[in-house]
């Protein structure tokens, strides 16, 4: 009975750490513009990648010169329109949440009276266009400590903004008979600051997170923009690393000690990483996509230690929320990283089973080869659905694009140029998603066959002159009439095609100077246009 309510415990305690892993760990929360510029520009919101299933307009800002109306006004589109595209991505399960702040905008409730217009206008808000939750992305001056501690904050902005909060959410449960999405995303001296100091907007975030942490959903602090700072083992990591990524989460997990009294850690489901989605996307703190995916590995008790900095908890934290980035536009941007950089590292992350990426294909070999025809062959790799191959002639530009949409291994090419040497490389197309090529192959080269006379005698067949400049004449002995003419440029283009009879002259004027190849039925033969 002992052994078998041990197997039932241990089975129990692996399946629910599997659940914890793919259950929580599958947010990927992007900010979307609601403004066009050159950089980042402006995408239709029913356009958003569907792998961002959080996505946060930015932003609902005080408006009519007051640091506490709140106003949200789309852009680009009419309102109906932006409403009609909201819930086109809420169909399809996506959750649409509405951002207060941002960098430029501070709000600060100084009076009662100020919360609670504040919690009256982000009501309307977030009822007209049917949001799924409020983000709170307070910087510059929107909170700064003026005493108490984070369990007991006096700073009447603060406790305002915490009351504000709470009412809001009280309010759409009691609306809709659910639950209000909560998100932040506080910059690191508001959060990971308070180790360093305990006033102004150093730790100032935490006292908010502490209060509304029951309600909370995903905490994304912003890693980057920062500068350094102190780790929970009391050393100082620099943004842009791997280290900073792992020591700035962990934190936050584990909690620390402040001179405002120690920060309960959250639940890892609650916790993101925060990051710029290219380099262009901010001032500073930008991590590549290899550095990010060996920190979050190692977060998730996936990978060995990227860095110097060493976790607290063995095996890392397999129930990781998922990753948040600045911004949605940013990672659209072909320029700054390729398009959705970002979200497809996140998938690499932690959607490793979803085939996001195919491997190039390798084995590649050149069979059954003729004069005019050749098999090319790969490995097949079950993340594919299709390939598509390239081939040219050996010392040209021009790619032949062949696309097969099965997954065959191979593909057989014909038209080629005898005894010439082609070159070629194959990519694999992603199965789960038909916009993701793997890198192509390592090019390899073939070489086509000797044609083999199809006529009575190769010698029954005259071009000339050869050079020429204006028309060629050609005789074809007594092969049957008529006969099918080819010619090919140096490139391997087909610059004519006919049929003939004996003794035909053929009008070259057009062609351009240089070697072109005759094919006649079986037979090749080359001549000069002078």
């Amino acid at each position: 009975m002992t052994k078998k309510l041990n197997l039932f415990t241990l089975f129990f305690l692996l399946a629910y750490t599997m659940l914890l892993h793919y259950s929580h760990a599958q947010t990927l929360l992007g900010y979307w513009h609601n403004w066009q510029t050159s950089n980042a520009p402006y995408i239709p919101l029913n356009q958003v990648d569907v792998r961002y299933n959080y996505v946060c307009l930015a932003f609902a800002v005080p408006g009519g010169g007051t640091d506490y109306k709140m106003e949200f006004i789309p852009d680009q589109v009419s309102q109906a329109v932006l409403i009609t595209q909201i819930q086109a991505l809420q169909a399809q399960g996506q959750k649409v949440i509405i951002s207060i702040g941002g960098a430029t905008a501070p709000i600060t409730l100084s009076t009662d009276a100020e919360r609670d217009t504040f919690i009256v206008r982000m009501n309307g808000i977030i009822n007209t266009y049917g949001f799924n939750g409020i983000d709170i992305d307070l910087e510059g001056s929107s909170l700064s400590l003026t005493g108490g501690t984070i369990a007991n904050p006096t700073t009447p902005a603060i406790t305002r903004m915490i009351f504000a909060i709470k009412q809001i959410m009280a309010n759409y449960h009691q609306a809709k008979g659910k639950k209000l999405l909560l998100t932040m995303a506080p910059e690191t001296a508001f959060v990971q600051g308070g180790m360093s100091a305990y006033t102004g907007i150093w730790g100032a975030y935490l006292p908010v997170i502490h209060a509304l942490r029951d309600s909370l959903d995903m905490l994304n602090v912003q890693l980057y923009n920062s500068g350094s700072m102190y780790g929970i083992d009391g050393n100082i990591y620099t943004q842009g690393t791997a280290d900073f990524i792992v020591a700035m989460t962990e934190a936050v997990i584990k909690g620390f000690n402040t001179a405002g009294g120690f920060f309960q850690g959250l639940p890892a489901s609650k916790v993101g990483i925060g990051l710029p989605a290219c380099i262009n996307a901010a001032g500073g703190g930008f991590t590549d996509t290899a550095t990010v995916r060996a920190a979050a590995n190692y977060l998730l008790g996936e990978g060995p230690k990227p860095g110097s900095y060493t976790l607290q908890t063995p095996g890392g934290y397999p129930a990781l929320k998922g990753m948040m980035t600045w911004s949605i536009n940013w990672d659209k941007v072909a320029t700054c990283g390729g398009v959705y950089e970002f979200a497809s590292n996140f998938e690499k992350i932690f959607q490793p089973d979803a085939c996001t990426t195919c491997p190039a294909p390798t084995n590649t070999t050149a069979t059954n080869i003729t004069a005019t025809a050749a098999k090319l062959n790969w490995q097949v790799n079950n993340c594919a659905v299709a390939y598509q191959v390239k081939y040219k002639v050996n010392g040209t530009t021009n790619w032949i694009t062949a696309n097969v949409n099965n997954n065959t291994g191979f593909i057989n090419v014909t038209g080629l140029q005898p005894n010439t040497k082609y070159r070629w490389k194959v990519r694999s197309k992603c199965a789960t998603n038909p916009n993701v090529f793997s890198d192509f192959s390592t090019i390899k080269t073939f070489t086509t066959a000797l044609l083999k006379s199809g006529l009575n005698s190769l010698a029954e067949i005259k071009v000339y002159p050869n050079p020429a400049s204006d028309f060629i004449n050609i005789e074809t002995g007594t092969e049957t009439l008529p006969i099918s003419l080819l010619i090919f440029n140096h490139s391997g283009q087909k610059v004519l095609e006919s049929t003939i009879t004996q003794n035909q002259q053929i009008d070259i004027r057009s062609f351009n100077p240089g070697i072109y190849l005759i094919r006649i039925n079986n037979q090749a033969i080359k001549f000069i246009k002078k």
